[in-house]
C-alpha cells in the first residue's frame, strides 16, 4: 500500500536523527522515493517539503534535498537577558551562539515617529519620535534573525544607542548609564507564515514558518524603554524558558 508524505517523511526524519543520514548526506530524490514507496511524485514532493519547512533539510537547486548542516540556535530567554552578561559588557547574543560565528548586517540606525503599536507600548503621545535600529543577525553566513528596536528619541538620541556602534554591552548597558537600567521584560511570542518580503530577508525555503516576538524592557519604576521586534526563522531555533513555580 502506497504511504502518505508524512509518514514517508517521518522515516527520512527518523534516519536523521539516529545519524544514518549524517548532516549534509543527500536524501533520496522524488524518483527514489517513488519507487521505493510505490507513491506519487507530489506525495514524495511533499514528504520532502515537510523535511524543509521544519529545518531539517535544505534544497539545493539543480542537486537535491540535503539533511541540513546548520546546528539550531538554543535561545534561553532567561539567561540571554540577565544584567550579568550585558552588564559585564557581552553581546546578549553570545548566550546564544557561544564561540559559533555571528555578524550583524544591514544595520540602518534611524529616527522616525513611533509606529502607534509602538507607541502604546512605550507610553508614547502619537507621532512622538523613537530612534530605530533595524538590523539581520547571520550565524555561520545563515540569516537567522530580523529584528528591529524602537527607543524613545528624547532618552537616547544623545547616546551611542543613536549611533551604529553601541559599545560594550550593547544598548541594555547604555541605557543604565542614561539612568533608564532594563530590570524586567516582557516577550510576546507568536508563529505565523512569513510575508514575501520576509521570507526574502530570512532566505527562507517556501513554507517555511517564523516566529515573530515582541520584547518589551521595563525599567525598576515600570517604564517601558526599547520595543524590540524579532522576526526568527522558525527551524534555525530552539527556544527554551526556565519557570520558577
Amino acid at each position: 500500500m502506497a504511504e502518505t508524505a508524512r509518514e514517508i517523511a517521518d522515516e527520512l526524519r527518523e534516519r536523521i536523527r539516529s545519524g544514518s543520514l549524517a548532516p549534509g548526506d543527500r536524501l533520496p530524490g522524488e524518483p527514489a522515493l517513488v519507487r521505493e514507496h510505490g507513491v506519487a511524485k507530489e506525495t514524495a514532493r511533499r514528504a520532502l517539503t515537510l523535511l524543509v519547512t521544519e529545518g531539517l533539510a535544505v534544497r539545493r537547486k539543480g542537486s537535491g534535498t540535503y539533511v541540513r548542516e546548520f546546528q539550531p540556535i538554543r535561545r534561553v530567554a532567561n539567561r540571554r537577558l540577565s544584567e550579568e552578561r550585558w552588564g559585564e559588557g557581552r553581546s546578549i547574543w553570545s548566550a546564544d551562539v557561544g564561540q559559533r560565528p555571528m555578524s550583524v548586517t544591514g544595520l540602518r540606525v534611524y529616527e522616525t515617529p513611533a509606529p502607534d503599536d509602538v507607541a502604546r507600548l512605550l507610553d508614547l503621545e502619537e507621532g512622538a519620535p523613537v530612534v530605530v535600529r533595524d538590523r539581520l543577525f547571520t550565524v555561520e553566513g545563515e540569516p537567522v534573525q530580523a529584528a528591529v528596536s524602537y527607543l524613545p528619541a528624547d532618552l537616547v538620541r544623545q547616546s551611542a544607542i543613536a549611533q551604529e556602534e553601541t559599545g560594550p554591552g550593547g544598548t541594555y548597558a547604555r541605557l543604565a548609564e542614561l539612568g533608564s537600567k532594563p530590570v524586567r521584560f516582557v516577550e510576546e511570542v507568536r508563529a505565523r507564515m512569513p510575508s514575501q518580503d520576509e521570507s526574502e530577508r530570512l532566505h527562507l525555503a517556501e513554507g517555511t514558518p517564523v516566529v515573530e516576538i515582541y520584547r518589551t524592557a521595563l525599567t525598576v519604576e515600570g517604564r517601558a524603554v526599547e520595543v524590540n521586534r524579532m522576526l526568527l526563522d522558525a527551524g534555525a531555533y530552539v527556544m527554551e524558558y526556565h519557570i520558577t513555580g
